[in-house]
């Protein structure tokens, strides 16, 4: 059987499971950005303690393999009574690393804000909540798009490691087809085609949106 008689009989099945690894990204990016944005403003609060705690959880987060969590998370709290299915696993997981990794580009762009911006709020009366909802997080995200951008096509590969605990995304049919055909080569091949099919557009429109934001950003010289 060749690659293209391959692509015409299996490609149902992996755009199937390409499916399934990008809701599983969609979810993981929702939960894990608004976690990410809770640590990042936690990182920034005036309580030391509080600060300690996001630093104590970001880097615990961050210093831990992804797959480790996976499998933790997975394996783990059925033991305490709490079963979970493997597409539930994955989003609270990879939700995790997501939100500690996410924490830190956020805080950079939180902190990016013109100190002057701030200022001005607190002279027009605006409470810190209210300065920090409508004049810090809309500039620090707006700052911090481009690498959340870059972020979020490196979660979408990771979601190839859902694989190890049978979510039925893109490796996992894979790697079905090719121990039922034994063609490896071909199978992940057509895989990695799609991948790539998601993944360059990403990238350029990371891009894109970089240099658009650095044009608006730019300051303007007399």
């Amino acid at each position: 059987m060749s690659f293209f008689e391959d692509l015409t009989t299996y490609l149902p099945t992996l755009l199937s499971g390409l499916w399934v690894s990008l809701r599983l990204t969609a979810v993981i990016l929702v939960v894990g950005l608004a976690g990410g944005l809770l640590l990042a403003i936690g990182s920034l609060a005036r309580n030391r303690i509080l600060r300690m705690i996001v630093l104590i959880v970001v880097e615990i987060g961050r210093g831990t393999p992804a797959l480790v969590v996976l499998q933790l998370i997975y394996f783990g709290l059925p033991t305490v009574g709490t079963a979970l299915d493997s597409f539930a696993a994955s989003v609270i997981a990879l939700s995790l690393t997501t939100a500690a990794y996410t924490s830190e580009i956020m805080r950079g762009g939180l902190q990016a804000v013109p100190e002057a911006e701030v200022e001005a709020a607190d002279a027009l009366g605006m409470s810190r909540l209210d300065a920090l909802r409508f004049v810090v997080i809309p500039q620090g995200i707006r700052i911090a798009i481009p690498p959340l951008v870059g972020f979020s096509i490196m979660i979408f590969q990771a979601t190839s490691l859902a694989y190890s605990i049978a979510v039925p995304e893109l490796m996992s049919q894979a790697y079905s087809i090719g121990s039922n055909t034994f063609r490896y080569l071909s199978i992940l091949s057509l895989a990695g085609l799609l991948y790539l099919m998601i993944t360059i557009p990403a990238s350029w429109m990371s891009a894109r949106i970089e240099r658009r934001l650095a044009r608006h950003q730019a300051p303007v010289t007399a």
